[in-house]
C-alpha cells in the first residue's frame, strides 16, 4: 500500500494556536523494535473523577511513512490501524480507612499488516491493582500494582524513577498521558504526613529476571508483563519539607540493582499566574549506548559482538538529567509550559555520526542496522530521551473559542540538529457522555537528524469517546 501523503495537513494541524514529550521516540521508532503509534487518549470530562471512569472509545489511525537512510526492521508500522478499547479506573471503599483501586484496558485492533483476528489483537493492560489503608490520621499504606508517578515538570521528568518500561502500546505521545496511561510497579508504599513536610517509602522486589524488549507481535494477550516492572529490587525514599509559604522542595533517593540516584523537585510562584519549576536526578551510570548494548546481550537479543557496532565509553561515571521551566495560566484558561531539558547520557552530536555513518556503511547488512535500531528502542522502552539538550513547549486551552473545545499541543526540539516532534489535539465533549476528537502529530527534520531519520513521518488520528 502506498504510504498516505498526509504531511502538508498535519504541518498545519501541529501548528495550532497551542504548541507545547516524554521520550517521544516511543511512538515514532519502527514496529518491530517498539510498540506502534495508536491514538491519543481521550481526556475525560470536566464533571469525571480521574480516579473512577469508565469509556470505550473508537479510533481510526492514519499514518505516512517515508524513506529512511538506515533501514528499519520489518514489519513495517502500518498504513492504517483501527483501535477500539474499553478503559476503566474504579474505586471500591471497604471501609472509612481503606479502598480498593482497578485501572485497566482491554484492546481490540486491526491494521493491514497482522492478520486478524490473531491472539496480537486482543489484549488486556492491568495497569493498577491495589489496597490502601490509613491506620493512622496521617500514615498512609499501599499495596499492590501501583502507578508511582513523581516529578514536577511537564516533559521531562528525572526523577519519575518508576516510568521505564511501563509504557504499552502508547495511545499518545503526550507526556501528560503517558504519564496516566502505563503499568504500574508492584511494590508497597507508605507515606507519613509530617507537620512541615512528608515522607514516602517505597520498595519494589524483584520478581522475575530481565526480559527481551516487546515487539509488536510478542506483546501477550492476557498478562500482567511484571518482568516488565519488577526485575529487579528498587527502593525509593522521598521527602519534602515546607520551608516558606508555596516553598516546599522534595528531595528523593532512589536504588535499584547496582545504582543510586539522588534527585529533588521544587517550585516557585510569582505572582498567581506564574510557577518557576526545576527538577533533577544524578548519579553513576554509564552512557545510554553502554546500557542498551548491555542490555541486548543479557537477555539474550543480540550477541556479544553487537558492542562493536557503536563505539562507547563502557565505565559508569557521575551523569545528570535536567528540567527547568515554567508554566503560565493565561486569563482565558491557556496554560502555557516552557522547558529546557538536560540528558547527559543521551547521544552526543559524535554518537549521532557515528549512528548514521555505520548505518549508511551497512545498509544492507541487517545484523548492523537491526543493532543500530536496538539502541533506540532500548531508549523507548526505557522511557528515556535519547537527545542530549532538547526545548519543549506545551499548551493546553480549554474551552477554546466555544465552550467545550479542548485544545492541547507540543512540540520537543532537539537542540543539536533542529528536528522536532509536534502534536497537537483537539477535544470536543458533545456531553458528559460523549467526545469527539482528533489528533495530529509530526517529526519534521532532515534525514540525518534525531526525528528526521524515524521512519514515521506523520499520523492522523480520529476517534470517538462514549462515557459511562
Amino acid at each position: 500500500m502506498r504510504p498516505l501523503r498526509l504531511a502538508p495537513l498535519l504541518l498545519t494541524l501541529a501548528a495550532a494556536p497551542a504548541l507545547a514529550d516524554e521520550n517521544q521516540d516511543l511512538n515514532l521508532i519502527p514496529p518491530s523494535v517498539t510498540e506502534p503509534a495508536p491514538p491519543a487518549s481521550t481526556p475525560p470530562t470536566p464533571t469525571q473523577d480521574l480516579r473512577q471512569r469508565i469509556y470505550l472509545e473508537n479510533a481510526l489511525i492514519l499514518n505516512d511513512r517515508r524513506g529512511v537512510l538506515v533501514p528499519a526492521p520489518a514489519p513495517p508500522a502500518p498504513d492504517w490501524q483501527q483501535r477500539l478499547f474499553l478503559d476503566a479506573r474504579k474505586e471500591w471503599a471497604l471501609s472509612d480507612q481503606a479502598s480498593v483501586t482497578y485501572s485497566g484496558r482491554l484492546n481490540l485492533q486491526a491494521d493491514d499488516v497482522e492478520p486478524t483476528p490473531t491472539h496480537h489483537n486482543i489484549r488486556n493492560d492491568f495497569r493498577e491493582g491495589y489496597v490502601s489503608w490509613q491506620p493512622l490520621s496521617s500514615t498512609y499504606l499501599d499495596l499492590g500494582r501501583i502507578n508511582l508517578k513523581n516529578g514536577v515538570a511537564a516533559g521531562f521528568n528525572p526523577t519519575d524513577f518508576f516510568k521505564t518500561r511501563t509504557v504499552v502500546e502508547p495511545l499518545s505521545i503526550d507526556p501528560a498521558v503517558l504519564r496516566e496511561d502505563r503499568l504500574g510497579t508492584f511494590m508497597l508504599e507508605g507515606q507519613q504526613l509530617l507537620e512541615h513536610g512528608a515522607v514516602t517509602l517505597a520498595y519494589a522486589p524483584k520478581l522475575y529476571d530481565p526480559s527481551r524488549i516487546y515487539t509488536q507481535t510478542s506483546l501477550p494477550s492476557f498478562d500482567p508483563m511484571l518482568d516488565r516492572t519488577n526485575a529487579h529490587d528498587r527502593l525509593l525514599l522521598k521527602g519534602s519539607v515546607d520551608i516558606a509559604e508555596g516553598v516546599n522542595p522534595e528531595f528523593l533517593v532512589y536504588h535499584e540493582g547496582n545504582r543510586t540516584q539522588f534527585g529533588t523537585n521544587i517550585t516557585e510562584g510569582i505572582g498567581q499566574s506564574t510557577v518557576l519549576y526545576a527538577e533533577w536526578a544524578g548519579g553513576d551510570r554509564a552512557s545510554l549506548i553502554a546500557d542498551a548494548f548491555r542490555y541486548g546481550i543479557d537477555t539474550g537479543t543480540l550477541p556479544p559482538s553487537a558492542s562493536a557496532v557503536l563505539p562507547f565509553d563502557p565505565r559508569s561515571y557521575f551523569q545528570n538529567d535536567l528540567t527547568a521551566g515554567l508554566s503560565y495560566t493565561t486569563p482565558n484558561k491557556i496554560v502555557l509550559n516552557l522547558e529546557y531539558q538536560f540528558h547527559q547520557a543521551g547521544f552526543s552530536p559524535q554518537d549521532w555520526r557515528n549512528w548514521f555513518t555505520t548505518g549508511q556503511a551497512h545498509a544492507n547488512t541487517p545484523a548492523i542496522t537491526e543493532s543500530l535500531w536496538y539502541v533506540r528502542s532500548y531508549a523507548a522502552d526505557q522511557q528515556e530521551p535519547i537527545n542530549t539538550h532538547a526545548i519543549f513547549a506545551r499548551a493546553d486551552w480549554q474551552d477554546a473559542f466555544i465552550p467545550d473545545l479542548e485544545l492541547t499541543a507540543f512540540i520537543r526540539v532537539d537542540l543539536h540538529d533542529g528536528s522536532s516532534v509536534a502534536q497537537a489535539t483537539a477535544d470536543y465533549y458533545l456531553s458528559n457522555a460523549w467526545t469527539v476528537g482528533a489528533v495530529a502529530a509530526v517529526d519534521p527534520g532532515g534525514r540525518r537528524t534525531d526525528f528526521g531519520s524515524l521512519p514515521q513521518a506523520a499520523s492522523l488520528i480520529l476517534k470517538l469517546a462514549r462515557y459511562f
